[in-house]
This record gives structure tokens, sequence and C-alpha cells, in this order.
């Protein structure tokens, strides 16, 4: 069993939280910064799953063949020491943006690392960085270079042999016109930057590279293209390839070259041969692109090959590299990793790889057969030319909404960019429910990569989830059963929005009506209803979007269209049926317009706030479920190049709206917003770069990121005590027990401590996790666990403020209740729900049982008293029932604990004789030398020697190392332990033949207990005397 401690320690606790003037006074300065010291020890905890994302950049080192990184377009920079057994994050708290782009490690020193921000494979769902950063550690420290308004940077190239000379080929911003674009060049390692090429505010550069024979020569592309909600558009006179022969000082355009395709000219990709260097490939989107060789250094052209699968969808790939050594071998990245090897005629060989879509290759200068590859599943290694590759199990996941099952424990659940929906336990897979095994842990519940998912309210095995292209399945997880329930099932694909009867959202929502598990929504640009299980569907909405024509045409660009979902706009993204009214629904669009029927969909009102622009991304909404006619917008408008938070509530039913975004910081645009169900008022939010909280219903927003890496929180939910957040790039992560926040009052502040109420425990499956508070550090507190009738039940004290765990303690042996903490600010007690154990003594050595930890607790009502100096308080909770059981009632838990219990009481008595014996033992041998030897010989040695065996009746003495009881035969207290371990392996009523073994055990101890009490009978009286003449203290009866 598994409990979670956040381990608190918030010295400004309650001046921040319970209405102190000083933070009141805080909460009308607009801009006042966070106490850290509020939330510094609550730990955010990562879940999963092991299954990762995008990546666009990744590099090795010559120098060191087990050394590489990765760039995670969420997730930060990823690295590994171990050839890719084996990778770890090296950014975290250091990046202020984690989408990396573009990683290049220097030759001369691997421990110089460049990298840069951002995507410019332009996904719908891509993620902006803030520029260049720099470590001479190998990723120890970092330090930010500069170039933050790039946004997007698609190369870095480091000299040679020179370290300190860098060139950045920078996009630019991709959903609006900027100047900070194109190709910067640094001499000082990055302190200082010029612009080299630069070509105009609408066009930046992607792809760059270094002629490793003359580091004076480079080529680089430049790419004409920008990026909506709607729309994608890539393209034009501004596309051009770039020579520089003066280490960057110059350039001149290769485009109107001889060979090269007549215009329009789209996305380009190029490399030079390290074998031959007036080779040069490169991959051009045109009408007539395809792969173009020259053998001239750039003069002339041919086209070598124009095969579909290396330039469809060209904005998303367009990367060709060569081979080291060998001038005719060249790759071309696609959907596929492609390998030619003549020239670039053909490319028929295919490299199979862990994941599709390939972004990057690096390759070992001087062993080819050396690479590393990003596709969407990250980054994978290769030491045998592609043959075989690393796995990609790591947390670099990139999650669309989450959400929380009804299991017990919860599952969190989510899906994820280029792969499958997937749901993981939120406490391990000890509660797992026959599910798995499979690589990672974890489970699809049907849908695909981009969906909502929800689960039936009441069938706890049926979940309904979509994905692109309209898709919405009903999935059984119990079976695998699956059928497609979409309201409309006309495929589309390449067609543009205004083409679409219905418009479905890449991601759209699918819930239930609070009020009514019969009935369940979904939506396009209209809200759509079944009260059949997706058997049939009823429109109830109006289109309920701006519907701007603009907004609705084609996508892609001037030589390649891609219409396959992201792009299809004006529909509604968000949905909040009413907890408290049936007949009311809120609704809000991707394009900015809100409303609300309170009538099922009769009517439907406008209440878009005035605050709110057209082309806000309306994310999350979320009705009150303490306050009818309140609800809180999550908004935001980062691709129309707006970063600013967009977040909005209302009292009235949307009457009028008040902006609730002081406090979070700039650029940390809203994705969710939700009301915590216990505590009116309390908001959490999500935005793309962190977690905020408020207190005070959106007054003031307080960071809560604490030690949660920069990354995209796409959802958050709160789930009975915990927040859970579903991420663009780290996976699913939970913060434990909030309960202290849900039960803050006024006179707190002036206590010396503070014990909050627990929340219940589940027998099985949750320990009883005590949450409390000390004004100063304490010498000692003392926990008291009481039963029904105030029986103190349990008693553990602490006196340190930290104790420190070992690390090598075995499997076995860990669990059980922690011990209290004295620490100023907020500490945990768990208490494992188990009574005292049995007697032990020094050196027992016991297999397959452990009988220090005592009977589980049956269920019912107990309390928790604390004891902290003056400070005494008690509180009421509860051990449930576990939910899962099946054929198991209260009665039978009960009489399991009764029968471990006199057990136990079997076993400690069994000990308490075998401490007793060798007390015996040892005064005796202790006065040895003080008693006559014949007496020794003739009276005391009989006297050991019948004692000795019943002890070694009672306890294999023989034992001496943990597996010795697999070589001497188990003795009696042996045999009574793990008998209460089998009655409790699991929650059940004990069997006959439990009963029947205790009471054999029993008799037999009885028996053993008969002949001692008949030995000391007979010779305790002489015994003493001895030991009197000794000077020895005399033994008790």
């Amino acid at each position: 069993m598994k409990t979670h401690r956040p381990n608190l320690i918030l010295s400004l606790f309650f001046a921040l939280l319970l209405g102190i003037p000083s933070f009141i006074t805080a909460q009308q300065t607009s801009n006042l910064p966070v106490e850290p010291s509020f939330y510094k020890s609550y730990e955010w905890r990562n879940i999963g799953p092991d299954r990762g994302g995008r990546s666009l950049g990744a590099s090795g080192s010559p120098g060191r063949p087990n050394e590489y990184y990765f760039g995670a377009t969420g997730g930060g920079l990823w690295k590994t020491v171990d050839g890719g057994n084996e990778w770890f994050p090296v950014t975290d708290g250091q990046i202020t943006s984690s989408s990396i782009g573009a990683v290049a490690v220097a030759q001369t020193n691997p421990d110089i690392v460049y990298i840069g921000g951002g995507e410019t494979q332009l996904r719908g769902s891509i993620t902006q960085g803030d520029g260049v950063y720099k470590t001479t550690d190998g990723g120890k420290t970092w330090r930010h270079l500069g170039l933050k308004e790039t946004q997007a940077i698609s190369r870095i190239r480091v000299h040679p042999t020179d370290a300190n000379i860098v060139y950045v080929a920078a996009l630019g911003h991709v959903y609006g016109d900027n100047e900070e674009r194109g190709v910067f060049r640094s001499t000082d390692g990055g302190n200082n930057w010029e612009k080299v090429l630069y070509v105009s505010d609408k066009a930046g550069a992607a792809d760059l590279i270094i002629d490793p024979s003359n580091p004076d020569v480079l080529y680089a592309s430049t790419w004409q293209v920008y990026r909506k909600a709607w729309k994608m558009w890539g393209g034009g006179p501004d596309c051009k390839l770039w020579k520089s022969d003066d280490g960057g000082e110059t350039w001149f355009d290769l485009t109107q070259n001889s060979g090269m395709p007549e215009g329009p000219i789209g996305k380009i990709g190029v490399t030079v041969s390290p074998a031959d260097s007036n080779r040069v490939w490169a991959i051009i989107e045109a009408n007539e692109g395809g792969v173009f060789r020259s053998d001239d250094a750039g003069k002339t052209w041919i086209r070598t090959n124009d095969e579909r699968k290396l330039r469809q969808r060209a904005f998303y790939y367009s990367r060709i590299y060569a081979d080291p050594l060998n001038k005719d071998i060249v790759y071309g990245l696609n959907t596929g990793l492609y390998k030619s090897i003549d020239g670039g005629e053909t490319f028929d060989i295919t490299i199979q790889v862990p994941h599709g879509d390939n972004h990057d290759l690096w390759i070992d200068p001087n062993n080819p057969e050396r690479m590393i590859n990003s596709n969407d599943g990250g980054g994978n290694v290769t030491i045998n030319g592609g043959k075989t590759w690393t796995e990609q199990d790591f947390v670099t996941t990139q999650l669309y909404h989450v959400m929380t099952t009804s299991d017990v424990p919860y599952h969190v659940a989510g899906a994820q960019q280029d792969n499958s929906t997937v749901a993981v336990p939120s406490d391990g897979w000890d509660h797992r429910q026959a599910r798995g095994p499979n690589h990672g842990w974890y489970y699809a519940v049907g849908g695909g990569e981009s969906g909502w998912i929800t689960q039936h309210p009441s069938k706890k095995d049926i979940f309904y989830a979509g994905s692109q292209g309209a898709l919405l399945t009903r999935y059984d997880r119990s079976n695998g059963q699956i059928r497609d329930i979409q309201v409309y099932p006309r495929f589309f694909s390449g067609e543009p929005a205004d083409a679409l009867p219905e418009r479905w959202q890449w991601t759209f929502p699918i819930m239930f009506a609070p009020q009514d598990e019969n009935i369940m929504y979904t939506c396009s640009q209209h809200v759509w209803k079944t009260t059949n299980d997706g058997q049939s569907w009823e429109k109830i909405s109006p289109d309920l979007t701006y519907a701007d024509p603009t907004t609705l045409g084609k996508t892609g660009g001037v030589i390649t269209m891609d219409m396959n979902g992201p792009e299809i706009y004006a529909t509604v993204f968000a949905l909040a049926p009413s907890h408290h009214d049936i007949n009311t629904i809120w609704a809000g669009s991707d394009d900015g317009k809100m409303h609300i029927t309170r009538d099922g969909g009769k009517y439907w009102e406008d209440i878009t706030p005035k605050e709110l622009p057209k082309f806000s991304r309306i994310s999350i909404i979320d009705e009150s479920i303490h306050n009818p006619g309140t609800l809180y917008i999550a908004a935001n408008r980062y691709q129309v190049d707006d970063r600013e938070p967009y977040v909005f509530k209302t009292h009235d039913y949307g009457k009028t709206w008040i902006k609730i975004i002081n406090g979070i910081k700039k650029g940390h645009f809203a994705r969710a917003v939700r009301e915590d169900p216990v505590r009116p008022g309390l908001l959490f939010l999500g935005t793309e770069h962190g977690v905020y909280f408020s207190m005070n219903d959106g007054k003031l927003w307080q960071s809560l990121q604490l030690e949660l890496p920069d990354t995209p929180i796409r959802d958050l939910v709160i789930k009975d005590n915990d927040v859970v957040i579903g991420t663009h790039g780290r996976g699913f992560w939970i913060l434990d027990n909030i309960q202290p926040f849900r039960q803050f009052k006024d006179e707190m502040a002036n206590q010396s401590a503070v014990l909050f109420k627990p929340a219940d425990a589940i027998r099985g499956v949750y320990d009883a996790d005590i949450q409390y508070y000390l004004n100063e550090q304490l010498d000692t507190v003392t926990f008291e666990i009481l039963d029904s009738n105030d029986n103190i039940i349990a008693t553990h004290k602490g006196d340190k403020p930290k104790y420190k765990v070992d690390p090598n303690i075995p499997w076995w042996k860990r669990g059980g209740s922690t011990k209290p903490t004295t620490a100023i600010g907020m500490n945990n007690f768990s208490w494992d729900l188990r009574y005292p154990g049995a007697s032990s003594f020094e050196g027992m050595i016991i297999w397959s049982a452990r009988p220090e930890r005592g009977p589980k607790a049956p269920i019912g009502n107990y309390k928790v008293r604390l004891t902290a100096g003056d400070y005494v308080e008690t509180h009421d909770f509860k051990i449930k029932m576990n939910p899962n059981l099946k054929d198991i009632t209260e009665k039978d838990l009960k009489e399991q604990f009764d029968l471990a219990s006199k057990i136990r009481d079997k076993t400690s008595l069994a000990n308490e004789t075998v401490i007793k014996i060798r007390e015996i033992k040892s005064k005796l041998n202790n006065a040895k030398n003080k008693i006559p030897s014949s007496t020794y010989k003739n009276f005391v040695n009989p006297f050991l020697k019948e004692i000795s065996l019943i002890e070694g009746d009672l306890y294999q003495v023989k034992n001496q190392s943990g597996q010795d009881p697999l070589n001497f035969p188990i003795k009696l207290n042996n045999r009574l332990a793990s008998l209460r371990r089998s009655i409790e392996n699991g929650d059940a009523k004990p069997t006959d033949g439990a009963y029947l073994v205790f009471d054999e055990l029993s008799t037999e101890l009885n028996i053993h207990l008969g002949k001692l009490n008949k030995i000391l009978s007979s010779d305790l009286n002489k015994i003493n005397q001895l030991l009197k003449k000794a000077g020895e203290k005399e033994l008790s009866k």
C-alpha cells in the first residue's frame, strides 16, 4: 500500500492564506511576488507513462560514444551517458520554455552544448521557445544567451574547431511577423549575436549546415511561412537556398542557379558531404520538387529523386543528411527514415525506427554506424547503422487532456500526440485489476491520439474517447469490445473547413450530463446529444461560433495543401453541462464565442465576455459545483501571436464577467481552470508554463509550480484530495492531498499547532494521511490512534524534524507507519491502519512473515489525537471498506482482525518466552565463575539444556542470516507469524483451515509453556539461591 505525503514546510503558511492584513493588502496589489515558503515542500509526483513524445533535435559526441542528447518539444533537454539505455532531463528548473528544437554539441569540447528553443516543424500543437541556452559542464548548469524573440530555432551549428563560433538558424514567430529571425552568428560563445542573414519579417531560417572541410562555407535555407489556429501557409518569394563562403559575412542566393526548380518554392532542407565539399544535396518543396544534388558546391543542380515519400507534408519534414565518409550515401527523413547509396538517385532502403515521423539525424563523423535519430516518439540511438535502436521509454509524453476514473485508486487517462489514448494508475500497479502487463504499464481506452476521454458515470469499464477526423468510440476495457459511435461518420481529409457539413476539431468535448447518466454530449460547431449510448444523436444548437469565412478556407501553402484536422476551426471547443439544472449548458468556441442555454438547447444566448477578443480559443470552462450561475473560463490567443492569459468568471449566468489574471506571469497563457469541489473559491489554473492557485476566487493567483519542470499544462482536474495535470511534454503529474488548502480558519494563525482533519482511509488502498502544522520546531510530538470507544490502540512518537530513509532496506521490510516529524511548518504522519505487532527479540530471523507489524484495523470509526507541547487536538476519521472487494462483508474483516489479534498474542507469548529463557541463560552465564563448578556441571547445565530445548522448539536458534530458514526447519513462532501473514493476505474471512492450524499451534505452544513452567516450578528457587550467592539479581517467576 502506498501513501502520499506532501512534506510541507510552510513558514508563512497562515500569513499567506488566513486573511492576515498583509495578505489582504497583497491581494489588492496586481503584481505581488509569490512567497516561496508557502508551498516549497509540496511535491508534484510524476506517474508516467514511460512513452516518449516528439523530438525535433538530437546530437551526440564524437569523443564520447555513449553520450547523446535529444530535445523534447515540451519536455526540455534529455541526456544519456550509457548509450541510450537510460535517459534523464538536464534542463529542469533552468529554462523558461520546455520546447527544445535544436541541439549542438561542440566537437572540440563535448561539455559545451548549445540548445535552441521552439518548434519549426509546424504542427498544430507546437510550443514556442525562448532563445538559446548554453552549458559548459555537460548539462549541469545552463546560461541563457538571448535571442528570446526568435521563438522557433531550427538549427544550431558550432564551428568544428572553435566552440566560440556558433550559428543559429531561427524561423522566428510562427504566429506573426517579427524581425528577430534569420541566421545569427556569435564569435564569443554566445555572449553577443549579429544577424548575418535576414530576408524579411515574414521568413526565417529553416535549415543550416557548415561544411566541415571548410568551416567558412555555410549553406542555409529561408522559409516564408505562418500559422494560425485555422491555417498554416508556407511558400513564397522569400523561400530561398543560400550560401556563404566567408563564415556568414556575405550570402548569395542559389535558388536561381541552373537546375533548380521553378517557383513557387517552399521549404528547403540542405546538407553537404563531409567526404566531398563539392557535393551538396537539397530537398526542395516545389511543384517539380524533390531531392536535388550539386557536384560543384551549389553552382549547378540536378534533380535526382522526385518520390512523394520524401517530400509529402513538406512543412513537417524536409530533412536530408550526408554520410560523413561516403559521398554516395545520403539519408532522407519523412514518415520513414530512407537511405540512398547511389548519390540520392534512389532511396530504396528503409531503416526501421521505433517511431515514425522523423525530424533529425546526427551521425558520428568518425563512425557512421553510430547515430541518434529524433522522431515523434523522442530520441533513439543505434550503433549498427540502424539495424537496432534503443527504446523510447522516457516521460516526454504529450497529452491533450486529462481525466480520472472512478477506480479506487483512481486511474489517470489522456490522449497522447501521435500515439493512442493511455491510462495509468495514480497509485502504482498494486491495484491493477488484472490489466497489463505491457511495457511501461499502461493501457488504451479507445479513441486516438488527440481526443477527449470520458468514463461512463456508473459503468466503470465503459469509456468514450475521440480523435481527429470526428472519431468517437465506445470502449469496454473489461473485454476490449469497441464500437464507433460517431455523430456523422462522413470521413474527411484534404478538404477545407468550409467544405464540411460538420466541423470537427482535432480534439472535441465528450461529456455526460451530471444529473442524468443517460445523456451524453459532444460538439462540432453544434452541440450534439445522445440518450441511447450513441445509437442516434440530436443536434440541439445552431452554429455557436463566429464562423468567419476567412478562417474556414484551405490550409497548407502555395504548393502543398495539408488539411487533416488541426486547422478545422470555428467549433465548440469547451462544454459544461450544469451540475445544478439539467437544462442549463454552457458552450465556448475555439474562435472566442461563449453561449448558454437554460432550456435544454431550444434557445442559446450569446454571453461572450466583452474583454475576450475574437479568435480566442476557449480552452476549458468549469461550472461551480457550489454556486449556480458561476462559471470560469480559461482562454488563449497565442495562435494569433498574443501570449497573454485570458481568464474570466461570472456569477450571474454570463450577464457580467470579471477578468481574473492578477498574479499570472506574462506569457503564461491559460489552458485550464477548475474550482475545488470542496472549498468554494479555491481555484487551480493550468498555463503554458505552469500551475497557479487562488484562494480568493481568482482575485490573486499564486504559482504552484514548485519543482514541476516547465512544460505546457494542457488540462487539470481535481480528484478526491489531489490535483492532477496532463502536460504536453512530461506526462501526468499529481499533487497529493490538498486538504490543508481547504480547512484554513483565521483563528489558526495564533495557535501553536494545528491538526487538520484527515481524509477517510480505505483499508487495503489508502493509509490514514495526517497533516499538522507546528508554529515552531518542537522536541517531541505524539500521535495516538483511538478506536470508537476511545481506547488507545496505537501510539507514535517523533523527536526529529526529518528522518533519514535507508535506501538499502529490503522491499519486504518497507512500509508501515511513518515516524512523526517535529519541524516548523507543515508536517505529515501516516498511520498504516495496523494495530501494534507482536513482541520480538534482537536478532530474530523469521521467514515469510513480519510479526512486528500488527493486525489490520477493522472497518469503523477512529480518532487521531495530536499532543504537541501544550496543544492537544483530536479529529475523527473513518476506515472504509475497499470498494473493489467482492463477496466480502465488514463482519468478515472483523473476524479476520479478531483471529489475527489472537495469533499476534500467541506469537508474542512465544517470543516473550524466548526472551525469558535467554534472560535466565544470560544471568547464569554471567554468574558461572561464582558458582561452584560441580554445582554448575551437575545442576545448572542440565537445567540450561532443558530450557534450551524449549527455546529451540519455539524459535530456530540456528538462524544467523536471512535465508537460513531455508536450511534449518522453522519453529513455532515462525509458524504462528506466517499463519497471520496467510490470513491477512488480502481482505477476507479466515478459512476453516486457518482456524484448524491456529488451534494446533496454540496447543503446541501450551505444551511448551507447560514444560517450561514445570521446570521453573521445580528448579527456579534453587537457581535464584545460586544467583543470590553470586551477587546477581534473582529471576522472577
